[in-house]
């Protein structure tokens, strides 16, 4: 990243109290100048110790890789302007997440893509547009420091393309076996626009179904990943940040009545929470729902249902019946959409439950596990 000075943005009279103002540039461009640069190879106590290796460390590895005029402030809080925020809506969306994935990289990803766009996504699924997050390392003493730039240079890089903002954070240094290397806590400040109401309570029955794709992809690769079964595949990932697919669906005059990412406990424990919340019956067609052939492939070798396995760029959402075809169209347009489908309806009874119909006609309830299929996914 280049060492220059953001270009001053113009202040309009009506937002003088703009923050930052164009009097703190100095401010600024000075503290960059006084930054030192950390010799060390591996983090050590003294990065947590509040001293100057502490400073060096936030200075010259983490807040260069999140580069922004309101991270250059150096207060103990990041500050905006309500005036700004309130052109994009009328509430706050706010979320906070936890990533302790292992191991740290993964084909599509690693652990600070994961940290972001995972963030990003439970903004985005309440119909907020995300502008800021925030960012808290937990870091291990003798973590490389090559492994720690490599993690933050890729959140840095997952935020600028989402074009939000890592505007704050901590960093804490644990001794050598209290943590597993790194482990990245994020919140997350959205925007929601007066219009939307997407809540898991506003459905309705014959409500349609729809998901953006493949399901199973991450916790496919991040089981391959750690080396544990001897398979050959090429299954990345499918970390990414959706609230750009979501605004296509959004811009197009799509009413979603509910939207949830699928993240742990995969597609079955989503519908069973909207199903729950709404007090309604939603109904599974297995033979539309798609799934990767070597994801298929890979549960079937390990016994598991690619229904439960964790994803990270998928969505399940709830539409009229009405805009259904609509929907998948706008979504199929998109490039997280191209495998979109219409998987299932809701009923009015029996209520509070998933049901799965399977391709001979039989039905079975749909429940979510009772522990945990692959820890440490996320």
């Amino acid at each position: 990243m280049t060492d220059t000075k953001p270009t001053r943005q113009p202040v309009p009279d009506s937002t003088e109290a703009r923050y930052p103002s164009p009097q703190l540039w100095d401010r600024i461009e000075g503290a960059r100048r006084r930054a030192g640069r950390v010799r060390d190879t591996v983090i050590t106590q003294a990065h947590g110790g509040g001293g100057k290796a502490m400073r060096d460390l936030i200075d010259d590895v983490i807040r260069s890789a999140f580069d922004n005029p309101n991270l250059q402030i150096q207060e103990d809080q990041a500050r905006f302007s309500l005036a700004e925020m309130a052109l994009h809506g009328d509430r706050l969306a706010f979320t906070t997440d936890g990533y302790v994935v292992s191991p740290l990289f993964f084909p599509g990803g690693d652990i600070g893509k994961l940290a972001v766009n995972g963030t990003i996504n439970d903004l985005a699924v309440s119909g907020a547009r995300p502008l800021y997050l925030s960012c808290s390392l937990i870091l291990e003493e003798g973590l490389p420091m090559d492994t720690l730039r490599e993690i933050l240079a890729s959140m840095g890089q997952a935020a600028r393309q989402a074009g939000v903002q890592i505007v704050t954070g901590d960093t804490k240094v644990v001794p050598r076996g209290a943590a597993d290397k790194i482990f990245i806590s994020t919140a997350g400040i959205g925007v929601i626009p007066a219009s939307q109401q997407i809540a898991a309570h506003q459905l309705q029955p014959n409500d349609a179904i729809l998901i953006n794709g493949y399901l199973g992809d991450h916790g496919a690769a991040i089981l391959i990943a750690r080396g544990e079964l001897q398979l050959e595949t090429t299954i990345e990932s499918d970390c990414a940040p959706l609230h750009g697919l979501i605004a296509a669906l959004l811009d197009a005059k799509i009413t979603p009545r509910a939207m949830r990412d699928l993240t742990r406990g995969g597609l079955a424990a989503t519908l069973n929470e909207i199903a729950q919340a709404s007090n309604l019956h939603i109904a599974i067609d297995a033979t539309k729902i798609p799934i990767r052939p070597e994801v298929q492939g890979f549960c079937e070798i390990l016994g598991f249902d690619p229904i439960h396995l964790a994803n990270e760029g998928k969505l399940a959402l709830a539409v009229p019946a009405e805009q259904a075809q609509t929907a998948l169209a706008v979504m199929r347009a998109h490039p997280l959409g191209q495998h979109a489908a219409i998987i299932g309806s809701c009923r009015p009874e029996p209520k509070g439950i998933v049901t799965l119909q399977n391709g001979f006609g039989g039905e079975r309830i749909l429940a979510m596990l009772v522990g945990e299929q692959l820890p440490r996914i996320c």
